[in-house]
């Protein structure tokens, strides 16, 4: 899988785990709407903060203790789907902070060149993930062998360029190229969120074929915090990709 939450390994690992009962489709949803309502819950407390405070910045703690208790948390539940139950609605909350704390910082300072860039974040997001999930269900795109490798292929050379810029950065190299609103930053981010809307294929198929193998229930939160990872992952591209649109008509 090219989510790297959702594996082939975990799928193996957990199936011989039948205790708690099958997880479904059903159920997979339901979680899934409780960590997107989770995701909402602190996304919109930092959002309140950011706009309510005298100093705004004040919202730095929140925003960077979000993003780096929710890094940490995936880690765990990478290793430890079977935590996923209790942990998956913990990422989601802290997510949310980091979320709200970050929008609220582009929705500021693209206010005149692109207002509600947000909303339409957020609304491109939401399309996306339904008409990928259409193309899942009507099987215009097959989710075979050679599609999940091509996947895997892309997801690591992004995972890559992420990395470079990184340890770039940190040596004081100039990215400003891949960063502005040019053209080749334009297309990268075309790129990355469209490997991120396809990933949505792969999740949606792990989901089908561990519910069909009847995984253990614990799965279903495994499952739904392996996608919440990949909404999540898109709606961020989204959001950059728009700033940069914005960017490009200054």
């Amino acid at each position: 899988m090219a989510n790297p939450v959702l594996t082939e390994k975990i799928f193996k690992e957990a199936s011989a785990d039948h205790a708690s009962g099958v997880m479904t489709i059903g159920g997979t949803a339901v979680k899934s709407l409780v960590l997107v309502l989770m995701v909402l819950a602190g996304a919109s407390y930092t959002w309140k903060v950011f706009y309510e405070a005298i100093n705004p910045a004040s919202v730095n703690p929140w925003m960077w203790g979000g993003a780096i208790g929710g890094f940490i948390t995936a880690i765990i539940i990478s290793f430890k789907p079977n935590l996923a139950q209790y942990l998956a609605p913990l990422y989601a909350l802290l997510q949310g902070l980091f979320l709200g704390a970050i929008s609220a910082m582009f929705n500021q300072a693209f206010a005149e060149s692109a207002p509600g860039i947000v909303m339409n974040a957020t609304l491109l997001t939401i399309i996306t993930a339904m008409v990928m999930l259409l193309i899942y269900r009507s099987r215009i795109i097959k989710v075979d062998g050679k599609f999940t490798r091509i996947m895997i292929i892309a997801v690591g050379a992004i995972a890559f360029y992420y990395f470079i810029n990184i340890i770039l950065s940190l040596f004081g190299v100039n990215l400003t190229m891949l960063h502005n609103s040019g053209p080749l930053s334009i297309g990268i981010s075309i790129v990355i969120v469209f490997v991120a809307a396809f990933s949505l294929l792969l999740d949606f198929n792990f989901i089908e074929k561990a519910s069909a193998a009847g995984a253990p229930k614990y799965m279903e939160w495994y499952a739904a915090f392996g996608l919440m990872v990949t909404i999540i992952w898109l709606y961020l591209e989204i959001l950059r990709l728009l700033a940069k649109f914005a960017g490009n008509r200054d």
